[in-house]
């Protein structure tokens, strides 16, 4: 009755993957990334027109996400020297390396949405 549960090493293989999902978290983490990715990979945008197609996303998180972005080398931020000032954005092609991860999780967030609608079970999250 008193069986040891045999306790399985954590191998190395394990710790390195969820090495590389934690990298991947910390730059495209919260609500706001991937949605401006996805914006963007459709084409170069203004700052304004960013801002009007992330729904929801005010003037200094779109500017602090996209200066993130930017940092990580995911987004291209080009000013011209113009009146006035006209300033555009773009995926770089190390960004780019992300459409086929965005497009399945798009892909996926669709076949969930049908799923979910479906079966009916359609619930607000109860508050904490």
């Amino acid at each position: 009755m008193n069986q040891k549960i045999e306790k399985k090493p954590f191998p190395e293989s394990c710790r390195v993957h969820l090495q590389a999902i934690d990298d991947t978290m910390d730059i495209l983490n919260g609500k706001w990334k991937i949605r401006i990715l996805g914006v963007l990979s459709f084409g170069t945008r203004r700052f304004m027109e960013l801002q009007r197609e992330v729904e929801g996303i005010g003037s200094k998180m779109l500017s602090k996400e996209l200066k993130e972005l930017e940092i990580n080398e995911l987004v291209k931020r080009t000013v011209y020297d113009t009146k006035p000032v006209t300033v555009e954005y773009e995926i770089t092609e190390y960004g780019k390396t992300l459409h086929v991860i965005i497009g399945e999780i798009a892909k996926w967030g669709a076949q969930h949405r049908k799923r979910i609608l479906r079966s009916g079970t359609v619930r607000k999250p109860v508050a904490a």
